[in-house]
């Protein structure tokens, strides 16, 4: 499995980004697909997943109003829109997906094995 984010980049507050994640794998629909961000210095945190069956998104309370996380089962791709970035949204966002993760462990980043390499979003003005 591999995965492959992309979107990431210099926003001034208040604006938005729209990651995406190609994922290279069979049955793409088949997976839970997940958000995480990681700020210099602190821990992963969760950001957003979904469950194979597109189910409403389940989202941090930091973000929840803001972001939005979709899934394109056609095109493997999953995307996170961010809009009224705040500066404390500044990470690197990572993609992360699993087959097996059950609905009370969605934000738990041990959940999933496969990870994307990340990619920047940096708020600033």
């Amino acid at each position: 499995v591999q995965l492959q984010a992309s979107g990431g980049g210099l926003v001034q507050p208040g604006g938005s980004l729209r990651l995406s994640c190609v994922a290279s794998v069979a049955s793409f629909s088949t997976y839970t697909v997940s958000w995480f961000r990681q700020a210099p210095g602190k821990e992963r945190e969760f950001v957003s997943a979904m469950k194979r069956n597109n189910n409403r998104p389940l989202y941090a309370d930091s973000v929840k109003g803001r972001f939005t996380m979709s899934r394109d089962n056609a095109k493997n791709t999953v995307y996170l829109q961010m809009n009224s970035l705040k500066p404390e949204d500044t990470a690197v966002y990572y993609c992360a997906v699993d087959r097996q993760v059950i609905t009370s462990s969605l934000s738990s980043a041990v959940s999933y094995d496969y990870w994307g390499q990340g990619t920047q979003v940096t708020v600033s003005s």
